[in-house]
């Protein structure tokens, strides 16, 4: 038995019921994780539904799932939404033109095996960190606010 893999599975378990019962977002490996009060498609509509009324442009929803099937595979649902918005996006790549990688935004919307839905995204704080961003503090701040804002609306019961 591999004690390092163990103690980190029990380490996201722990971390995955903590942030279930609380509510509270919970950021792992660069991502930002939290649980939805509804099942993946109507967590995913109202997503695309927030992020426009915002003046987000959706650039694809993709089902993951769908996919899958016409593939001869089953998977769980899981659906993904790409969206940005050049006004932000662009000034992020004129600090450090490697983060257009990460750009447009995306989240990510999956039912796990115990049934719970959720929605995950990049942390910006991450996203800052792996492309050794400087000098868009205030532009990062913003998109983080708005991420989180989006997540917490589409997830609320």
């Amino acid at each position: 038995m591999n004690i390092k893999r163990t103690f980190g599975a029990i380490i996201c378990a722990i971390s995955l019921a903590t942030f279930g019962f609380t509510g509270v977002a919970s950021a792992q490996d660069g991502m930002t994780v939290v649980p939805s009060s509804h099942d993946v498609g109507t967590t995913m509509d109202k997503l695309e539904s927030i992020v426009t009324e915002k003046g987000m442009k959706v650039m694809a929803r993709v089902n993951h799932s769908a996919n899958a099937e016409n593939a001869g595979m089953k998977l769980r649902p899981t659906q993904l939404l790409i969206f940005g918005n050049p006004k932000v996006g662009t000034p992020l790549m004129l600090c450090s033109q490697s983060i257009a990688i990460d750009l447009p935004q995306k989240m990510l919307v999956w039912q796990a095996e115990d049934g719970k839905v959720y929605l995950a995204y990049n942390d910006p704080a991450y996203l800052k960190a792996r492309h050794a961003t400087e000098g868009c503090d205030e532009v990062f701040a913003k998109v983080s606010g708005a991420l989180g804002n989006f997540a917490k609306a589409a997830t609320a019961p």
